[in-house]
């Protein structure tokens, strides 16, 4: 590598040993259009032949081939020398005297562990997908960046080759040491992955990970929760997932916040709740309204309809397609954030007119394997299971008042799947499959109550209120009953329960209880 002016040196030979060829033609060719002299493995050499490229063997240099099934093809003196050769006089003498020549840049994409892992994690033959020799590559080429660029990414292929052109085929030491650094991050993370990989399968009893690895999204944040609060963006990095891009779409409006995600992670997991068509409104993480419906468009009118003041600014999420028709609930709502599966071509040329909503595709997540949500405190990173609980009949026992009607027990298992989503001390009252109050956030479960059949008003009157804990004192149902609240579904389990059933037969309450609770902070 030829110096080029302070801290740029020019590339003039380049080592590709790649596994995924997306992309690897179009970045070769254009390094050949700058003069730069290609060497290649084999795979990678025929993938570059077929292409119409031409690019010298490894084993030239390396004289052994492929030994060992393919286990050992760039352990080899020939290509680590001229990788790892100094920049300087008794670096090149040593070269010339052993035969072997410098390579200024290396391009290495690693076997994809991680990716078979994902769609055969009970393979036995995992082991083989563990790469070794692009690793030592690419640990080499990090190591002496100095003098040397590593691309070990096929997304820089772009940026790379664009900087050659404008810097007549050099890289700055800027650019060269930033592509080391993530070198060195994709290799760790790597590492990381195959250790929990090959790892003793985790028990049931104690299902978490001893070590939990996180990188850096491309997703940019205006700011965290207030602008003058920076903030950024984590993805877990697991032995069965990659590094994939971000899980939606954003086809609409400002990039989105902090709290934006926070809305729409609540805003998803409420409607993924169903398997009707739904919809939720969200504030400040916990829902403000939901509903269920024979039509996306009546499941948004009723969802926005429960609270006509707190939906204001809020945040919306579908589980089905939106169309045109749909969005008449919408008309006059001050909607923040837009979330479906998809936006049919009428519905989103209607949404283009509103200057300031946020349109995302993304759809619900469905039940699955186990998923993890974290929170942070005394600078320690809180793990736990997402809670994907499901409630059965047989889980529900009547301790007060009359047996419930069909309408009423199918209108409690609604009301119960949306209150697990709101926040503690959680009420949410329902007629039918649509919520008509919501209260949560409050230090005591009776201001919940009374601010939930506030918001409901007269739509109090005969519904069923579900509530995220127990009852520890009779206020709450007495609050309840004088809206005209007529079933109550609850964990039970307070050391007040009688007095709490002595209130709900007073008002003629009909009191069940699940023995679990959904509460969150």
């Amino acid at each position: 590598m030829a110096e080029s002016g302070v801290g740029a040196v020019r590339v003039e030979r380049a080592l590709l040993s790649v596994d995924d060829k997306s992309g690897l033609a179009d970045f070769a060719r254009g390094l050949a259009d700058l003069g730069v002299e290609l060497w290649a493995t084999r795979g990678t050499r025929q993938a570059l032949e077929a292409a119409g490229l031409s690019a010298r063997a490894a084993e030239e240099l390396t004289g052994i081939g492929s030994w060992f099934g393919g286990r050992i093809k760039t352990l080899h003196p020939a290509l680590l020398a001229g990788i790892l050769s100094p920049s300087s006089a008794e670096g090149e003498r040593e070269l010339r005297e052993r035969g072997f020549l410098r390579f200024d840049l290396v391009v290495v994409e690693l076997y994809p562990f991680e990716k078979h892992l994902a769609e055969a994690p009970d393979a036995t033959d995992r082991e083989e997908y563990i790469d070794i020799g692009g690793v030592t590559l690419a640990r080499a080429a990090a190591k002496n960046h100095t003098r040397v660029a590593i691309v070990l990414d096929p997304r820089t292929y772009g940026p790379v080759l664009e900087e050659l052109r404008a810097a007549s085929g050099a890289l700055s030491a800027e650019t060269r040491r930033n592509l080391a650094v993530e070198a060195f991050r994709r290799i760790s993370a790597y590492d990381s992955a195959i250790a929990r990989g090959i790892s003793s399968p985790i028990s049931k009893d104690d299902p978490f990970p001893p070590q939990v690895v996180f990188r850096r999204t491309s997703l940019r944040l205006r700011y965290g929760e207030n602008p003058h609060q920076r903030s950024a963006v984590y993805t877990a990095v697991s032995a069965g997932a990659g590094l994939t891009g971000e899980p939606f779409d954003q086809i609409k409006g400002d990039p989105l916040s902090f709290t934006n995600l926070l809305d729409l992670e609540t805003a998803l997991a409420t409607v993924a709740e169903f398997p009707t068509p739904s919809a939720t409104v969200v504030k400040h993480a916990t829902p403000c309204g939901a509903a269920s419906a024979a039509s996306i468009g009546e499941a948004v009118v009723r969802a926005i309809a429960t609270d006509p003041v707190a939906r204001y600014g809020s945040a919306v999420a579908v589980n089905r397609p939106l169309g045109a028709a749909d969005l008449a609930g919408l008309k006059g709502v001050f909607v923040d954030l837009l979330a479906a599966p998809d936006f049919e071509p009428a519905a989103k040329a209607q949404l283009e007119k509103r200057p300031k909503i946020k349109l995302v595709r993304i759809a619900p997540r469905t039940l699955g394997p186990i998923r993890w949500e974290a929170h942070s405190a005394l600078d320690r990173l809180l793990l736990q299971e997402v809670d994907q609980r499901q409630l059965s009949p047989n889980e529900v026992r009547l301790v007060a008042g009359s047996p419930v009607t069909a309408e009423q027990a199918r209108s409690l298992d609604f009301a119960w799947r949306v209150v697990r989503h709101a926040k503690s001390n959680a009420i949410v009252l329902a007629q039918g499959s649509s919520t008509v109050g919501i209260g949560g956030g409050q230090p005591t479960r009776a201001k919940s109550v009374q601010l939930a059949c506030e918001i409901a008003g007269d739509r109090a009157k005969g519904a069923v209120l579900a509530s995220d804990a127990f009852f520890p004192f009779a206020d709450g149902v007495e609050i309840a009953g004088k809206a005209g609240v007529r079933a109550i579904l609850q964990p039970g389990g307070s050391v007040r329960d009688p007095e709490v059933l002595a209130m709900a037969d007073r008002y003629r309450i009909s009191m069940l209880f699940t023995g679990w609770r959904v509460f969150r902070h």
